[in-house]
């Protein structure tokens, strides 16, 4: 029941349903879900929408983004969690800027839902970025790494 597949099913469950919460429980392994859907005022949700949004302007990614995303390789994250550069409180991390890194060698642990999972580097490089603080809460595909592959 660990699968991150499984887990990823649950939330998208919950996400696009009625369903409030969920609660499972297997062994040690204790999942709970829980959603808090907002409410729109008496406004329908277009009039809502224009007003709110008619001020915003949406701007492109900046040039240095776009720029380091062709020059090097990202790591993204592949779920929802926190992220941690280090395997406990206290050790060293696992990579440093400029570290040299292989296939299969873990970055970083992102804990969701109590689960800790090591993100392992798919490409042999140097480390070029760091782009998460120690115990930031990241994204959904939110870039981690950027690795140099031509060392």
């Amino acid at each position: 029941m660990k699968d991150k597949d499984f887990i990823k099913e649950l939330i998208n469950l919950v996400k696009n349903s009625n369903i409030k919460s969920i609660k499972i429980e297997e062994g040690d392994l204790k999942i709970h879900i829980e959603t808090h859907k907002l409410q729109l005022p008496e406004k329908s949700q277009e009039t809502q929408s224009k007003e709110e949004f008619k001020h915003l302007e949406i701007l492109p990614p900046s040039e240095d983004v776009q720029e380091d995303e062709k020059r090097y390789h990202v790591i993204k994250s592949p779920l929802v969690g926190t992220f941690y550069r280090s395997p406990a409180p206290g050790a060293p991390p696992f990579v440093e800027v400029g570290d040299i890194v292989s296939p299969g060698q873990v970055l970083c642990i992102i804990e969701a839902l109590k689960v800790m999972n090591e993100i392992e580097s798919d490409v042999r490089g140097r480390i070029e970025k760091i782009l998460v603080e120690n115990g930031e809460t990241v994204e959904y595909g939110q870039p981690l790494f950027l690795i140099d592959t031509n060392v």
